[in-house]
């Protein structure tokens, strides 16, 4: 019998494709909703399940940007035969996506069991969301807002990639939330730290979903659920996705900063009284 049911897939579907990349912490608003749910949020199979849907969400991003994954892909393949081809933006950004993905895929694997165990508290789920708030704020107005895209450089991928890190390590931090704050910290416009987040966030996430299909699926969630939370996911993310690209292209991040703070410390009140288990 499967672990999740439709229904619950349902719900976590919605919840993972609406929050994978706003900047309010996907992982931290699912451990949330399964324990209101009563669904434990530290069993393998449940991590698992998180992370495969995860994989509808992915999907959204790759038809929202299709047209420029395509054209990296091509300046990449070009550039790999044509030595003269190798100086333009496209093509070493290809590559670039590719070693900022490296630090991220290093620390996953050695550190799955505290991801997994100590580290999936909701405890620290409720800390994160406060203490990546103040990041997130800071960075919005400490940042010079003076750098698009096409200005982007090995440094920038590599520490808006590796920022990443945060919010594997420390659910609620929310990998969004890192990469954009890290981007405009760099001076990125918030157009450009929002689309350089979802190009960098492409392949630990897909890695992810793949690699803890297997648990999933040997853990005990059956294939139906997994198969309704990643449809749902994926039609909710783009809606998203599009909602997200008008937002920051005119708005500051003050709305995120201040819901992620009341999530924390409704969180931590849930938590203290015990209606929610960590």
């Amino acid at each position: 019998m499967s672990a999740i049911s439709i229904g619950q897939a349902v719900v976590l579907g919605v919840v993972e494709g609406v929050t994978e990349f706003l900047p309010v912490s996907s992982t931290g608003h699912l451990k949330i909703t399964e324990g209101l749910m009563d669904i434990p949020v530290d069993d393998k199979a449940v991590v698992a399940f998180t992370a495969v849907i995860q994989v509808g969400a992915i999907a959204a991003v790759l038809l929202y940007f299709f047209k420029d994954i395509v054209r990296f892909a091509r300046a990449w393949g070009r550039g790999i035969v044509n030595r003269e081809l190798r100086e333009r933006h496209d093509y070493k950004f290809a590559w670039w996506v590719i070693y900022a993905t490296l630090p991220v895929v290093a620390v996953g694997l050695a550190a799955k069991p505290l991801i997994e165990g100590p580290l999936a508290s909701l405890w620290v789920v409720a800390g994160s969301l406060i203490v990546g708030s103040g990041l997130m704020w800071a960075a919005d107005r400490l940042g010079r807002h003076k750098r698009g895209e096409d200005d982007t450089s090995l440094k920038d991928a590599m520490l808006v990639g590796g920022s990443q890190i945060l919010a594997l390590l420390f659910p609620g931090f929310s990998r969004s939330g890192a990469t954009m704050s890290t981007g405009l910290i760099l001076d990125l416009d918030r157009l450009a730290a929002t689309r350089l987040s979802f190009f960098l966030g492409l392949p630990a996430l897909t890695g992810a979903g793949v690699y803890e299909l297997k648990d999933a699926l040997g853990g005990g969630v059956a294939a139906a659920p997994l198969a309704v939370g990643t449809v749902m996911s994926f039609v909710v993310a783009y809606a998203s996705i599009a909602w997200l690209l008008k937002f920051v292209a005119k708005h500051s991040f003050n709305a995120f900063v201040i819901y992620r703070v009341a999530v924390g410390v409704l969180l931590f009140g849930l938590l203290g009284t015990h209606v929610l288990t960590p």
